[in-house]
């Protein structure tokens, strides 16, 4: 039996990457998709692909930096619905540059609205229809979560700020049937790098990562698909992340250096 068959799910930044591929991961069992970003054409060729697959879906412009925009997608969710069974927070925005050569501070502030207040706002105006279906919190965040990483240090305090968050929503929740799972990827094939600003706010060109050489979207998305249908605690997607967690225990030093290696060899 499909776990999301008629279960109402809201996915952010679902028109493209990780959000796109887990929508259509998805929408084989028979869901009612919401399907939220910025580009609504885009976000209208996603939900006709996924209604080929057999889920009802329901296309709703979002800025998920914006508190109202959030608050308009759950309640339009609701109107249509009549209420809200999975929430994934998978909105999100990168950055690459070394500190010291960052000329524009308030990109600090954009990366922080988007990816930690983007998963905060719509949780808080979900929270109260997912406690009334028992239902799930999914929070798309990052290895860069768990360890810092270099270029990242606006992305990675964003992403520590995510998964701090709901570590501790997920202990005020024991007791309501509403479950929380946190998704930690590696470097997935997704457009977040293609877009990501450098230190001046502008594009950067090209990326350290070797894109041919690492997970597809759609790999992620199905790894991500069981550990929802579990209700898994966290999902480390891959060997090194969970490695990584246990040397930083005892040898911090030495996760600093995987780290840094990571990135200069880019994967």
């Amino acid at each position: 039996m499909a776990v999301y068959a008629g279960k109402v799910v809201v996915v952010t930044g679902a028109s493209q990457g990780i959000g796109k591929a887990l929508s259509l991961e998805l929408a084989a069992q028979r869901p009612r998709l919401v399907l939220a970003a910025r580009d609504e054409a885009t976000l209208e060729a996603v939900a006709a692909a996924c209604r080929a697959r057999g889920a009802e879906s329901l296309v709703v412009r979002t800025d998920v930096s914006d508190e109202a925009s959030c608050r308009a997608l759950v309640e339009r969710t609701v109107e249509r619905f009549a209420g809200i069974d999975v929430l994934v927070n998978n909105a999100g925005m990168g950055m690459l540059a070394r500190f010291e050569d960052v000329t524009d501070l308030s990109l600090y502030e954009r990366l922080m609205r988007v990816n930690y207040l983007g998963s905060v706002y719509p949780t808080f105006y979900a929270l109260p229809h997912l406690k009334r279906s028992r239902g799930q919190i999914v929070a798309v965040s990052s290895l860069v979560g768990l360890t810092g990483v270099p270029m990242r240090t606006a992305y990675a305090a964003t992403k520590h700020a995510q998964v701090g968050f709901f570590d501790s929503l997920r202990v005020e929740l024991r007791g309501t049937g509403v479950s929380v799972t946190v998704v930690a990827p590696y470097f997935v094939q997704s457009e977040i790098r293609k877009r990501s600003p450098g230190p001046d706010g502008r594009t950067v060109e090209s990326s350290p990562v070797k894109e041919g050489e690492i997970m597809s979207a759609e790999e992620c998305a199905r790894r991500m698909v069981r550990a929802m249908e579990r209700r898994q605690r966290m999902l480390v997607m891959s060997f090194k992340g969970k490695l990584g967690r246990w040397v930083k225990l005892v040898a911090p030093a030495l996760v600093d250096r995987m780290a840094a290696a990571a990135v200069r060899k880019g994967k």
